[in-house]
């Protein structure tokens, strides 16, 4: 541990509250409201969409899609970049819950600005920039929250902590999309009479950031900050940070091959894991026709599913080890993947089915990720081997995007019909692929040195 000091269960929950506070981002703004809002028809440049074919619109809609992969694929440089140096730096300074809060601020300003981009071409540029900067930001905390883990809990109940912690943000992902439907698309809903300029929609970005302020004070109360570390006398330069991280990368290729093979074929499947989430919404409405309140209703139900994963896979880790369950959870992705491209000529209920059973699947995989690194990372340097996790996996963020946007465009090209439900095959192979190479991976790695 990274104290000798009693846990406290204060502190525990505190920290699994987390999970629950920063879930508007990844489900309002990544996935279910705003991605879609801003790759809508709304933002379609130069034409007037009630006369344009059904060709010419998915056409332009899949021009803003691309584009939103292309935003998301900068902010993954940029977390690859900067992940390690960030998370180095609060491990030797003694500030992971000081970083944390400052991420935590940004992404609810971010989210305040959110409110502020209008249904109109104009601000499509301003919603991507909000909708990168935001991944960055987001990427950022994760390295200083997953390297708390450590701290709130004790080995023998790290798999069970981050499976809790996991679910937890499903539930309040179940919680915020309800709130969604009640307070701004059903009938009568209260905040906004009128859904002129999309107000309706805009105002749960406002909601979404005052969720997070709230939800956010009990980490900032009961969470501990770590001392600073007595391996350096003095602070770094961000020169001698990035030496001191090749260095690192260097020594554990060498010392234990096992863990950087992990964070290799993480890399890889996890992002498979992030395209299922952010083109999960996108699909829907391109492919099986989901409106609004249809990907909202999908979403609730996505959430619960996922969440009931999360907690079963934090329960069964360590009765069948971390490693097979991060297995089982990717074989099953891949045949409900299979699922829904092979029956998408059955309608919405072949994406109530199968897809539902994709997200069954990725709460366990995700939770038993952030576990594995947990098990193989050396006290006191946890903030850098999540660095080094956050970085592998963004310096493979282009995959899923490019994979996506190459199945679609050649389904499109060669004239085949419904051509975006192709998608899904290009994050398969990803999954597929981040499979294979995990196989290779010793389930016990050594701790690192």
């Amino acid at each position: 541990m990274t104290t000798t000091k009693p846990i406290s269960k204060h502190a525990t929950w505190a920290w699994m509250l987390w999970d629950w506070a920063e879930q508007p981002y990844p489900t309002i703004i990544q996935t279910f409201i705003f991605s879609t809002y801003i790759t809508s028809s709304a933002f379609v440049v130069g034409a007037m969409t009630d006369y344009m074919s059904k060709e010419q619109l998915d056409n332009a809609l899949g021009s803003l899609a691309s584009q939103l992969g292309i935003a998301g694929a900068i902010a993954g440089l940029l977390v690859a970049i900067s992940a390690p140096l960030f998370g180095r730096r609060s491990d030797f300074a003694g500030r992971r819950k000081f970083w944390l809060l400052v991420n935590s601020g940004f992404l609810i300003a971010l989210m305040v600005a959110s409110y502020f981009v209008e249904p109109n071409p104009a601000f499509f540029i301003f919603g991507l920039a909000l909708y990168a900067i935001g991944s960055v930001v987001q990427e950022t905390a994760f390295i200083n929250y997953y390297a708390m883990l450590k701290q709130v809990t004790n080995k023998n109940n790290l798999a069970k902590i981050s499976g809790l912690a996991w679910g937890l943000g499903y539930v309040g992902g179940i919680v915020l999309l309800m709130s969604a439907l009640v307070l701004c698309f059903l009938p009568g809903h209260p905040i906004f009479p009128t859904e002129e300029n999309s107000l309706n929609l805009r105002a749960m970005f406002l909601f979404a950031a005052a969720w997070m302020l709230i939800f956010t004070i009990p980490l900032a109360i009961f969470v501990p900050e770590i001392p600073k570390s007595a391996a350096i006398g003095k602070r770094e330069s961000i020169s001698q940070s990035y030496k001191g991280i090749f260095s690192s990368i260097s020594k554990l290729r060498k010392d234990n091959p096992d863990a950087l093979r992990f964070l290799l074929a993480s890399a890889v499947y996890r992002d498979g894991l992030a395209g299922v989430f952010t083109y999960g919404a996108v699909l829907g409405t391109l492919a099986f026709g989901f409106d609004q309140k249809g990907v909202l209703f999908f979403g609730v139900a996505a959430n619960i599913v996922s969440g009931l994963g999360a907690f079963l896979g934090g329960y069964l880790d360590n009765r069948v080890g971390t490693k097979n369950v991060i297995v089982a959870s990717l074989i099953g992705m891949l045949v409900a993947g299979t699922g829904v491209f092979a029956f998408a000529g059955l309608g919405s209920i072949t994406y109530w089915v199968f897809g539902l059973a994709l997200c069954l699947f990725v709460g366990p995989a995700q939770a038993s990720s952030r576990t594995f690194v947990a098990r193989f990372a050396p006290d006191k340097r946890e903030g850098e081997i999540f660095g080094l996790y956050q970085t592998t996996g963004r310096a493979a963020s282009f995959l899923s995007p490019s994979l996506w946007a190459i199945a679609i465009g050649a389904a499109s090209i060669l004239h085949l019909p419904n051509p975006a439900i192709f998608g899904i095959i290009g994050i398969m192979v990803v999954l597929a692929a981040g499979l294979f190479w995990l196989l290779r991976v010793h389930p016990e790695p050594n701790v690192i040195s």
